[in-house]
């Protein structure tokens, strides 16, 4: 018997009590988009459960799928059989010798939503025991630290057999706690926060500034591949490229060097600002750690956030960096953000950086230009592109489970 359902649970989402439909109509949303290239799977979203129906799909490529998106507790493939207990006895034998290998050791878990069914949890893990003893030779049971644990779901439909639980990303469905800007730029912090902040249930649309041609090509591509990165994780993501070049070299002309930091900073917020109200976010999201570098100091971030009331969302705030590398390696944008390609942060930086300015001097300090119709012409000239992580790719392997 091979797997014909993958069994989702929700984690957090159980907890959310009247608004739960609103978080699993995400979650729902979320698969259906991840496996829309997987014609013949149907997703079944319930209350208290969902199931992915293989119809004939591959159902391990679809598993690996389902390990990105935010929202799954933890999954399982799944068969569902009939309640007659012959037939949940022959279901769980065929399905146990498809994982079984010598030695392998074994318990049952049952559990009965359906109350009304004629054996009770006990009873249904000693005749299923019972008949996994006798047909498989040298099989032995361990209830603490089974190799193989057949989980016996009796609902009032059917009932449902696993050999296996895989854990999920956890988090909440993307989308359920609004939409709000990246600012991504090339380096490891960034998509770090980008990929917290999708944890949480935000989508993002990630913002990167080039300033062409003191920026390469080679550094743009990197930003496009970070952004691929984060994609994989919820189906598709919007980058938009913001023209620096004009806004930057007027930032350098005008303002003392050691306040260039703080000015930048604060056209690059202003510039998101704008792309958020045109795209209808909540939020701004940035990589900021505090105290990491000089425009990353409570000063510093005082004097930039001047110029918006908007939300601004670290979710790296109070992260050391060895804790923000070691998340950039498990979600594999590392080795992309240390390509020494360099952004308009790192090849414009002032030798000596103000890591306390004064926000009355900044304001002073600009307000002998007007910066206005510069940050207007960079959100007119933003080209804007949709990562779709899927668009290319097919699964082809199949395996013995499925």
């Amino acid at each position: 018997m091979k797997y014909d359902r993958i069994l989702i649970r929700y984690g957090e989402i159980s907890t959310k009590g009247r608004n739960r439909k609103l978080f699993v109509d995400k979650l729902r949303r979320s698969i259906i988009k991840a496996i829309a290239d997987f014609p013949q799977a149907k997703v079944d979203g319930q209350r208290d459960r969902m199931y992915v129906l293989l119809n004939g799909e591959n159902g391990h490529a679809i598993v690996e799928r389902l390990k990105g998106i935010f929202g799954i507790q933890s999954f399982s493939p799944a068969v569902k059989v009939a309640k007659e207990i012959d037939s949940v006895k022959e279901a769980a034998l065929s399905l146990f010798q498809k994982v079984y290998h010598e030695g392998n050791t074994f318990k049952i878990t049952a559990k009965r939503a359906d109350k009304d069914y004629h054996l009770d949890t006990g009873e249904i893990n000693y005749t299923l025991g019972s008949h996994l003893l006798q047909n498989v030779p040298n099989l032995k049971v361990d209830v603490k630290k089974p190799d193989i644990n057949l989980s016996v779901e009796v609902r009032k439909e059917a009932v449902y057999l696993s050999c296996e639980t895989i854990p999920g990303a956890g988090g909440l469905p993307v989308g359920s706690s609004g939409k709000a800007m990246l600012m991504l730029s090339g380096g490891i912090d960034s998509p770090v926060a980008g990929y917290l902040a999708m944890k949480r249930g935000v989508a993002v649309e990630a913002v990167h500034f080039y300033s062409p041609p003191f920026t390469s090509e080679r550094s743009k591509q990197k930003v496009i591949d970070l952004a691929e990165k984060l994609a994989g994780m919820v189906g598709s993501i919007v980058l938009h490229i913001v023209p620096f070049t004009e806004v930057q070299q007027l930032v350098h002309k005008q303002v003392p060097e050691n306040y260039t930091m703080t000015t930048t900073r604060r056209m690059m917020l202003r510039i998101t600002d704008a792309i958020r109200e045109k795209n209808e976010g909540l939020a701004i999201v940035t990589g900021e750690s505090l105290g990491q570098v000089a425009s990353q100091t409570l000063e510093s971030m005082y004097a930039i956030n001047d110029v918006t009331n908007t939300p601004i969302l670290r979710p790296l705030i109070t992260m050391d960096k060895s804790d923000i590398i070691e998340i950039a390696q498990e979600i594999d944008t590392h080795d992309i953000s240390i390509r020494p390609f360099e952004d308009c942060c790192t090849v414009f930086v002032p030798a000596s950086p103000k890591t306390k300015p004064k926000r009355d001097k900044v304001r002073h300090f600009e307000s002998y230009v007007d910066f206005e119709p510069y940050i207007q012409k960079a959100v007119e000239g933003v080209e804007t592109l949709i990562i779709d992580a899927y668009q290319s790719k097919k699964a082809n392997e199949l395996t013995d489970l499925f």
